[in-house]
């Protein structure tokens, strides 16, 4: 882990407050933003840290050597940054959505497609098997994209693997955790269970998705170490096929609500076909702001 100074630990922390605005949108993933701002190998290798080991340290050498082992610093700067977004950045886009969609997503559709050229440029060799890799992430991505949310489920076995899945979700680049959540149908459960205080269903969520970024992480990471050329195709097509659920122009085809969230079920139409008004020119200047973004952030990652 390298070492860092205060002003480099805030800009830790403004990368998780942009990890924490992307994950409030349905379909994008704070896993992308981890990805294009150059910390996505340091957060897997950090929560791969959690292990007995880890503990082993804190009796032997005391918190302070566990806390380096961790790589502390790090994680708390990034989950400060993710939290302060969600209770802040969060009203801000909610807003977006209902008021300026066609806008909102112009500018995440610029972000994701230019992170499908900043990830794909790590990939060192453009063989077959990484292009057979690369179209299997898009397809799965692209199904996934496609899916209709599911019917309310309470069962506490099934509540734990979508604490689980949504949290690996939420890691990996391309699809977003609330969406996994609604295509499961346990969005409405957990929502109620939060507002209801209910302690056990949250526990069992909570559980599950800590089991599932612990056991995910750790694939990642081996994936990284020992078939990173893969890896990197993979996430790249799974980038590449969230590109269909965020789309800004679409037609309503029907709407359900789910708790408190109204889930609307839609497809993709040319911005010349939209329903409205296609703020066609205004888009493109808000995807390419957000496409010039990604690669400001390259460069900001890139110094030292």
């Amino acid at each position: 882990m390298e070492n860092r100074n205060l002003l480099q630990y805030v800009f830790v922390t403004l990368k998780g407050m942009a990890m924490g605005a992307a994950d409030v949108v349905p379909g994008v993933s704070g896993g992308t933003i981890a990805f294009i701002s150059g910390i996505y190998e340091e957060l897997i290798t950090s929560i791969n840290n959690v292990n007995l080991s880890l503990f082993k340290t804190w009796k032997k050498d005391g918190f302070k050597a566990a806390w380096n082992q961790l790589n502390g610093n790090f994680l708390l700067a990034l989950f400060l940054g993710i939290f302060i977004s969600l209770f802040s950045l969060a009203t801000l886009v909610s807003w977006l959505l209902d008021n300026e969609p066609v806008l909102l997503w112009s500018f995440f559709f610029g972000l994701v497609a230019a992170s499908v050229i900043f990830v794909g440029k790590e990939i060192e060799n453009w063989n077959p098997g990484a292009i057979v890799a690369l179209l299997i992430g898009a397809a799965i991505a692209f199904y996934i994209t496609t899916l209709p949310p599911s019917g309310n489920s309470d069962s506490l076995p099934y509540l734990f693997l979508s604490g689980a899945l949504a949290v690996c979700a939420m890691i990996l680049p391309g699809i977003s955790g609330a969406f996994i959540l609604v295509l499961l149908g346990s969005y409405k459960t957990i929502l109620d269970a939060v507002h209801e205080r209910n302690i056990t269903l949250i526990a069992i969520v909570g559980a599950g998705a800590i089991f599932g970024l612990l056991s995910f992480a750790k694939l990642l990471k081996w994936m990284f170490n020992n078939h990173k050329n893969i890896t990197l195709a993979v996430l790249t097509g799974f980038i590449l096929g969230s590109l269909n659920k965020i789309w800004p122009w679409k037609r309503i085809l029907e709407t359900r609500t789910i708790g408190e969230k109204e889930i609307i079920i839609d497809e993709n139409v040319s911005p010349f076909a939209f329903a409205g008004d296609n703020q066609l020119i205004y888009a493109l200047i808000a995807a390419i702001i957000g496409f010039s973004l990604i690669f400001i952030l390259e460069r900001t990652a890139s110094k030292k």
